[in-house]
């Protein structure tokens, strides 16, 4: 009997707890929310996680949510993908946290304001793609001299960093991560995993909403809707 269920939609921070999943080879059930709809903002999904964002885990009985969270979670858990010395712990934890609050909310920005702004506002537009941009040459002379970003060994910290580098394209066009080869050969490498191949494939067996109408502006941003 599955005693783990993911509330999931296909968003970069789903994405990085699947990888985690399949890596771990654990069985688990999958919620689709689908967030062009609103779905999380239903009082179901509300009981889970009370920020109503994806993704969230229930792990027989036990509720995580946020996707930084969910992963730490499991890895202590199981104790693998989590350094067990501290002072690699500690490295590891400083890249996973670079992702969390740099990489992950500067890429969600860039995206809002290129994709789903009402309305073009250039120095929005500027800021938030130049940050991500800082942040990316960061992660990329890192991985210029260390295989992964914690060292030698492969952690969640690079699970997080694939979740939102696979969506970069949708911030820089056509041109994607060319401008950080070292980010780019990461991402090839990733592309070689089976868990990241198994992800994809739960991301491709899934259908989401995908129109940005004014239903789905008013469920992904209801603070405006309410201004």
């Amino acid at each position: 009997m599955t005693m783990m269920n993911l509330y999931f939609h296909a968003t970069p921070n789903s994405m990085k707890v699947a990888v985690l999943l399949y890596e771990l080879n654990l069985p688990f059930d999958v919620t689709p929310i689908d967030i062009f709809k609103g779905e999380q903002h239903l009082p179901a999904f509300r009981a889970v996680n009370p920020n109503g964002k994806v993704p969230a885990l229930v792990d027989d009985g036990v509720i995580v949510f946020d996707s930084h969270a969910i992963l730490l979670y499991l890895a202590e858990k199981h104790g693998r993908f989590i350094p067990s010395a501290l002072s690699r712990k500690a490295e590891m934890l400083s890249w996973l946290h670079l992702v969390a609050t740099g990489l992950s909310p500067y890429s969600g920005q860039a995206i809002h304001f290129l994709h789903y702004a009402p309305e073009d506002l250039p120095y929005a537009k500027n800021r938030y793609v130049k940050e991500v941009e800082r942040t990316y040459a960061v992660l990329d002379k890192r991985l210029e001299s260390s295989e992964w970003l914690a060292g030698d060994d492969y952690t969640v910290a690079d699970m997080a960093l694939w979740g939102w580098a696979a969506s970069a394209g949708y911030i820089f066009g056509e041109k994607g991560l060319r401008d950080f080869p070292a980010v780019q050969r990461f991402m090839t490498v990733m592309s070689e995993r089976p868990a990241v191949q198994q992800a994809l494939a739960l991301k491709a067996a899934h259908s989401f909403k995908a129109v940005l109408d004014a239903e789905t502006r008013k469920a992904l941003f209801p603070q405006n809707a309410n201004g």
